[in-house]
């Protein structure tokens, strides 16, 4: 296969909200480019992008893919994303491998709430932006309402250089203000265009439009507005340069437009990336640190440089296994180099070396610095990894996953399966590194946790290709108990039955632990001990006991007997927190009395007294910032309040509303699936940890009746 320096290399990520047509113009891109011989679909499943089963079945993108073709001498490689945020993480892998984000836009809806998501990402990331107004052949198209969303989202920035000459059924026809030329295209699908001379009836708007682009052009290089202000124009070559740089600096986001899935527009978008968009030359490289340092080591983009690659996606493929997804940031490789996985310090072996179209690949024996490329059989190599040269280490910034939104808990459903499920989850983990397993020993639930329900779904499905299949039930909730009142209460542990016996008696008082509160004056000759609980808040341990009532050697035994009911609670079986103990008096046996006697003492004397001291539940509440468009806001707000939240504040973002809200964590468990139902797939949702709030009573008692049920199982 022919070779590419980083020059003739563009590397482009397809992102937008679900439903745009990533999928149908990466397809669009292949035919094109002579790569595949017919249009596929994604009704028919026949797309080169989306080739999973999951992917066909459903007919939407769940995993990042990789198609590469030539245009104009130029190697493009196109990293196709999902759109859905239940696998948002595949967007945030994605872009870590491109320069540019083509940012689709619906001809019908605009900007939409996952077309803001991926684009914060790219900006983090400080790669190029370009939008793409897609599918202005479908009827209710308006290009003019698109580009004015972008606008008020992300300013003047946002220059228009192509307008449809006409949209909705019989669009065929695009104006470039670059080469003020009219492209028109061919209606077969083949997506080849004829230029000519712009219509005179669109010549005074085209004009225009093109001296407000040359002017934004000119506002953002000194040089260049030197000369705008003196002569009024630009020469095709200063403008053509000054586009180019500021598109790579990322100062300027081009507006191009057609309809992929009638292949109009393609052709022309193609000759812009391979025309201006950047190359990794054009990017100036990557900035990681040594080894376990935190000096910076910087690498250009060129071939003399020192191999540093990020893997940014792992895949299991039949017939081949683990495939690598690898972006050459410096240097090239070649097929059979020993390299570094800076990130976990082991050697691995490149061997065969392929260029990826979808599932396809093509063997390849070198790729050049800022290539994209796929390698086999990784030894112990996950997504987001440094490859790199052993004599010049470096190790370049992590994939940033997001955090988890859902949880199910999960178990084998035959005996005997948790090595199988365990095997098998570490393997789809190095292909989606967003979700997580976690083992919750308070809970004594295993539990997986993602995006969403329909992504943990999928991976529970997965599992049957290594042989184990897996039931789920909601994943249970932390609550904690404590107490509002104050109460006193013995107990005395009597036991004989021959031989030595047991006793101990102690008695305790116990009110909330609230930072700074005296003890009563009643308690003398406190001795006060205050600790942090493994779960959450705090114990206060006073012993007032004086006079020898219980020898001192029995008060550790005491308290190992307290932080048992602590730890299992004494009301619902959630931990105890937040409470202050008195032990005020007691009495022993000079013959019975020994450690595990206090320690029973100790342990039945707390649960009695917890159960008078007005005893209530706590539970987690989380903070959730929900974005909607808004037409959905009054359903958003009205859900809230039906799910016992409380609305701290919204505001507008452009043509969206932000919300923001305290809602119990139980309340959250399925709010994937609920915002996407009431929003029609266009809300995305956020949500941490806030603080702990009482039950209400009649939420508390069933949530008792409950635990006691499981309790008498």
């Amino acid at each position: 296969m022919k070779e590419y320096t980083p020059d003739k290399i563009r590397n482009i990520g397809l992102v937008s909200h679900a439903g745009a047509g990533k999928t149908t113009l990466a397809e669009a891109m292949l035919f094109s480019s002579g790569e595949i011989n017919r249009l596929g679909t994604i009704v028919d499943g026949t797309t080169t992008s989306d080739y999973k089963s999951d992917e066909i079945e459903r007919q939407i993108s769940i995993s990042t893919s990789l198609i590469q073709c030539e245009w104009k001498n130029t190697k493009i490689n196109v990293v196709d994303m999902p759109g859905y945020a239940d696998f948002f993480g595949e967007v945030q892998g994605g872009l870590r491998a491109v320069d540019t984000a083509v940012i689709l836009l619906s001809g019908i809806s605009g900007v939409e709430v996952g077309t803001e998501r991926a684009v914060r990402v790219a900006e983090k990331y400080g790669i190029s932006r370009i939008f793409y107004i897609n599918q202005l052949n479908k009827e209710h198209a308006n290009f003019d309402n698109a580009v004015a969303m972008a606008q008020e989202q992300w300013g003047t920035s946002v220059a228009v250089l192509q307008f449809p000459v006409k949209q909705g059924e019989g669009f065929n026809a695009i104006i470039d203000l670059v080469r003020m030329k009219m492209f028109t295209f061919e209606t077969d699908g083949s997506g080849k265009f004829s230029e000519s001379d712009i219509p005179g009836d669109l010549t005074g708007k085209a004009e225009e439009m093109k001296a407000s682009l040359m002017e934004s052009v000119a506002e953002n290089d000194e040089s260049l507005l030197d000369v705008f202000c003196e002569t009024g124009e630009l020469t095709e070559e200063q403008f053509t340069n000054g586009l180019k740089k500021q598109i790579a600096d990322g100062k300027l986001f081009p507006v191009l437009c057609g309809a992929a899935s009638a292949n109009i527009g393609v052709q022309s978008l193609m000759n812009f990336i391979a025309n201006v968009l950047p190359s990794p030359v054009d990017k100036q490289g990557v900035t990681g640190v040594a080894p376990n340092s935190t000096t910076e080591v910087k690498r250009a983009p060129k071939d003399d440089e020192p191999f540093s690659a990020l893997v940014y996606k792992t895949v299991q493929l039949s017939h081949v296994g683990e495939v690598s997804f690898f972006r050459i940031f410096s240097g090239k490789v070649e097929a059979g180099t020993d390299v570094l996985n800076s990130s976990k310090n082991n050697t691995e072996k490149i061997g065969n070396i392929y260029s990826m179209k979808g599932k396809e690949r093509k063997e390849i024996e070198i790729l050049h610095a800022g290539d994209i490329g796929a390698v086999v059989k990784l030894k112990n190599t996950e997504t987001g990894d440094t490859l790199c040269a052993r004599q010049n280490p470096i190790v370049l910034p992590q994939i940033e996953f997001p955090n988890p939104l859902y949880k199910v808990a999960i178990s084998p459903k035959s005996k005997g399966d948790e090595d199988k499920m365990s095997s098998g989850l570490h393997n789809l983990r190095k292909e989606d590194p967003s979700f997580h397993l976690k083992i919750d020993q308070e809970l004594h639930q295993v539990l997986l946790e993602g995006q969403s329900e329909l992504h943990l779904n999928l991976i529970v499905k997965r599992l049957h290709e290594y042989g184990v299949e897996i039931e789920t039930s909601e994943a249970k909730i932390s609550y904690r108990e404590t107490i509002r009142g104050n109460a006193r209460e013995s107990y005395r542990h009597k036991k004989q039955s021959g031989g030595a016996g047991q006793f101990g008696e102690v008695h305790f008082n116990i009110d909330p632990y609230r930072e700074g509160a005296a003890i009563p004056e009643e308690f003398s000759g406190r001795n006060i001990e205050l600790e942090d609980l493994p779960w959450g808040g705090k114990l206060e341990f006073v012993n007032s006991i004086v006079g020898g009532a219980i020898d001192a050697r029995f008060v550790p035994a005491v308290k190992k007997g307290i932080m048992e009911v602590l730890e299992s609670g004494a009301i619902a079986g959630y931990p105890i927190t937040d409470i202050r103990i008195i032990l005020y008096d007691g009495k022993m046996h000079p013959v019975d009395s020994n450690e595990n006697a206090f320690k029973t003492a100790g342990r039945m004397c707390m649960r009695e007294t917890f159960k008078k001291a007005k005893p209530v539940l706590l539970e987690p509440i989380s903070e959730v910032t929900v974005i909607v468009p808004d037409e959905y806001m009054g359903d958003i707000m009205s859900d809230v309040s039906s799910s016992r939240g409380k609305i701290l504040g919204s505001e507008g973002q452009g043509k969206n509303q932000v919300v923001k809200a305290l809602i119990p964590e139980k309340e959250m468990a399925r709010y994937s699936t609920k915002l996407r139902s009431m929003t029609q797939g266009r809300g995305i949702y956020t949500q941490k940890f806030s603080h702990y709030e009482e039950v209400p009573r009649d939420v508390a008692d069933k949530i008792m009746a409950e635990a006691q049920e499981e309790s008498e199982k």
